[in-house]
């Protein structure tokens, strides 16, 4: 691990430049203190990155759980009664862990996990639009006053700030990156970060271009170790009865779950080297650091792209590239916190545009649209819940709309149907069963079975069906004695040869060899 430091450590710097601001920035969309953030982002680095199994993934507060963070906090009676949350999420992580639930985001609709990364991030630019503008709302306003407002009660110096800030993370990535290593080394977001404090210092709080002290980040400065302790923050464990309290451990579980096994599909498939990573290893590590960020006081943790892709780029090539990252976000707490308090909220802001814009960028609306109507409505539905409802509403919502197409695209390919005539100029229908056949396709074997004429011969290929529903031969048993009375003479084709007029469905599928 060590043998790659001279890859690493400049990766780490490049991680950490990225990190930072969207540590403070994440927390401040998630209604958290911003030293919650930092703590998150310490604990994702060293205690996450020493357990983790990926070589390049790095771990932090996710953008995909500030929605989840900002309605639990009000909704749970305050941020220590949110914490005991984040601790029985991370227990929870790691029983998935311990049950080999590595798999577990194979099990959802793809349209579904789009559809929620997108609800997440136009969530997240509806939440930064006011302090874009340098707008504090009152405790209790709503998103869309808040945005409103924000138009008509600007900030200019914070306006400014922003806009700049803006304009800087769009020209560094879509022009300097390309430039040369410097522009890869040193990153947009510090870039923006650096003008805005720099904005601070030369015009400070004056009242014409100036930023107002409730516009900056507000991280606590110590002036000495205990002082320093004393930011933390601890669980408040007399609420853990709280039935909410369990909901939302089980909310922050499985989405964290999720969001990192998707983060490890995506930085293995990135990953020069081609390694894999174990799975059900790092649902361990993410529960242990949540289970340790949420004992302190910090946000809950995934593995996330933004910072992950940022290693890879940079040239990290193994995990202490993540550890070292986190240590020097631990010592610029404690050496340069007067620094951070002179970060407005404005470009923090900015810089979550730019993330929430690149979890939902209107070009997948598109592809989605011309991926067909089944994958576009789980899709759509998934977001609107999201955005008008919350987080869970919209995964269940999408999830049910997904289940339901299923249902009806296996109601629709139960059987294929022929129909021929035959030399005596009866009707010979055939019907070929699929491969499984289960009681959701009762409805629609029975309306073909009732509708056949009278005078018929009925051909039933099962040589390919693997799994008949008792159903379905209770219903082909029945059907026997119909057939009997209206002249319907039944063949069936299976893997042992052609029987007539079997006289019980019931023990010829009983007795056929089963297939792998």
């Amino acid at each position: 691990m060590f043998k790659q430091i001279k890859s690493d450590f400049p990766a780490s710097i490049v991680v950490f430049f990225v990190a930072l601001p969207l540590c403070l920035g994440i927390a401040l969309a998630s209604g958290a203190p911003l030293f919650a953030g930092l703590i998150a982002g310490i604990v994702g680095g060293i205690v996450v990155g020493i357990i983790s199994g990926s070589q390049i993934g790095v771990s932090g507060p996710a953008a995909g759980l500030a929605a989840i963070v900002l309605s639990a906090i009000g909704a749970l009676g305050g941020y220590e009664n949110f914490l005991v949350a984040v601790v029985l999420g991370g227990v929870i992580q790691l029983l998935f862990g311990v049950l080999k639930a590595g798999v577990i985001g194979y099990y959802f609709p793809s349209s579904v996990i789009k559809g929620m990364l997108t609800g997440i991030g136009i969530i997240i630019i509806l939440k930064q639009i006011p302090y874009f503008f340098g707008y504090i709302a009152p405790k209790g306003e709503g998103t869309y006053t808040q945005i409103f407002k924000s138009f008509t009660n600007l900030n200019l110096g914070s306006t400014i700030v922003a806009v700049v800030g803006l304009a800087i993370l769009l020209l560094w990535a879509n022009v300097l990156s390309k430039k040369g290593r410097i522009f890869q080394l040193v990153q947009g977001p510090l870039v923006a970060v650096i003008v805005g404090i720099v904005f601070y210092v030369v015009f400070g709080d004056s009242p014409t271009v100036g930023i107002a002290k409730e516009n900056l980040v507000s991280v606590p400065v110590p002036d000495s170790f205990s002082s320093f302790t004393n930011q933390f923050r601890f669980p408040n464990f007399a609420v853990i009865t709280q039935v909410d309290i369990w909901i939302t451990a089980f909310t922050i579980a499985l989405v964290a779950s999720l969001e990192t096994l998707l983060c490890v599909e995506a930085t293995d498939k990135l990953d020069p080297q081609k390694r894999v990573t174990p799975t059900n290893r790092e649902l361990l590590a993410q529960g242990t650091g949540n289970i340790i960020s949420g004992l302190i006081g910090g946000l809950p943790i995934t593995q996330v792209i933004v910072r992950s892709s940022a290693n890879i780029q940079s040239g990290g090539k193994t995990k202490m590239s993540a550890i070292i990252h986190g240590f020097l976000l631990l010592i610029s707490i404690i050496a340069i916190p007067t620094l951070l308090n002179m970060i407005p909220l404005s470009v923090l802001a900015a810089v979550l545009l730019i993330v929430g814009y690149k979890l939902a960028k209107p070009a997948l609306f598109l592809k989605m649209f011309q991926s067909g109507w089944k994958q576009f409505v789980p899709f759509i539905v998934t977001v609107i819940g999201i955005v008008a409802i919350d987080l869970l509403w919209g995964i269940a919502l999408g999830l049910l709309v997904g289940i339901v197409i299923i249902l009806i695209k296996s109601y629709q390919n139960s059987h294929f149907l022929n129909k021929e005539a035959n030399n005596d100029g009866k009707p010979n229908i055939k019907m070929t069963l699929a491969e499984e056949v289960t009681f959701f396709n009762k409805g629609a074997i029975l309306k073909e079975l009732d509708g056949l004429e009278e005078n018929t011969y009925l051909t039933l290929d099962v040589r390919k069906t693997r799994y008949l529903d008792n159903d379905i031969i209770e219903i082909l048993e029945d059907f026997s004695t119909k057939a009997a009375n209206r002249n319907i003479d039944i063949q069936l084709i299976s893997e042992r040869g052609i029987v007539e007029n079997p006289d019980s469905y019931i023990q010829f599928f009983k007795l056929r060899p089963k297939k792998a």
